[in-house]
């Protein structure tokens, strides 16, 4: 995946220690993205806007909050999240890669 035309911010998110790491852009029509990498482990984010959670390489399983049914995502894959709610994100082995969407 590749973005032209972009504004990025250098300084880093960093959560969980540094096991979650992200970066944000800013694309010529205003929309914000951030781009990061997550390590092995269990997460959970919550969440003000909507989002979508493309899955750039690795993979990952997520569950969203009030819901009990993971669910697998691979590369090339990815889910939505509602605005004002939350999810817990699950990697196993390789670090997963993402992109993540703001609505």
């Amino acid at each position: 995946m590749e973005f032209s035309n972009v504004t990025a911010l250098a300084k880093g998110n960093v959560y969980f220690d540094g096991k979650v790491i992200s970066h944000a852009i800013l694309t010529a029509e205003g929309a914000k993205k951030t781009l990061g990498v997550i390590l092995p482990g269990e997460y959970h984010f919550g969440t003000e806007a909507a989002e979508i959670m493309e899955i750039v390489e690795g993979s990952c399983s997520y569950v969203l909050d009030g819901s009990e049914e993971s669910v697998a995502v691979a590369a090339g894959s990815s889910f939505q999240v509602p605005a004002n709610s939350g999810f817990t994100i699950t990697v196993d082995g390789e670090p997963c890669h993402y992109v993540c969407s703001f609505l």
